[in-house]
């Protein structure tokens, strides 16, 4: 499974204790829709792993969530975890504000095509219905890229970085 086939839920943040307990952050807009979960995937090194959830609660800041997964008992388990991000399946259903956070945390990502060449830098993601599209910089010009599942290759949150595939001749209209 690959991330464009997922909603964005967050990150863990840290570990809490020595017992296994993670500090997640939450980035949706209703955290506590997410109260009955039993697993969410966990991506590691560029893999989604699914992780079931054994306990689950929430704190009064807003998007702070402590998790215990099933299977990770100790602060050694827990801490190869850290700084990982959280998605759900997209046949889930549940995006209460998911994707609109998705595309608002794009804004200031570079975005590189299949050769790895840049593009240019992402300064705006517009939410139009069923339509998302990116307004990426390019040797100061506005380029508009579609943000459709099919056009996005990979999205790399830790490093600010999103890789497209733009069809044929796109980027030649912006020359």
């Amino acid at each position: 499974m690959k991330t464009n086939n997922c909603y964005y839920l967050g990150y863990i943040a840290k570990t809490i204790g020595v017992e296994g307990l993670l500090l997640a952050i939450l980035e949706v807009d209703d955290p506590l829709e997410y109260r009955n979960m039993e697993s969410v995937f966990v991506q590691i090194e560029g893999k989604l792993v699914p992780f079931f959830i054994e306990e689950i609660g929430f704190r009064a800041k807003k998007g702070e969530t402590v998790i215990r997964f099933e299977d990770i008992n100790s602060i050694d388990e827990a801490r190869h975890l850290c700084k990982k991000e959280l998605f759900l399946p997209a046949e889930t259903g549940a995006d209460p504000g998911g994707a609109v956070h998705l595309h608002r945390k794009l804004k200031g990502y570079k975005a590189f095509d299949s050769n790895n060449n840049l593009i240019g830098t992402i300064n705006e993601v517009y939410d139009f219905p069923g339509n998302p599209v990116m307004s990426i910089t390019r040797d100061n010009k506005e380029v508009m890229v579609p943000l459709a599942e099919d056009l996005v290759d990979k999205i790399d949150h830790e490093k600010g970085i999103v890789f497209l595939v733009p069809p044929d001749g796109l980027l030649d209209m912006y020359l």
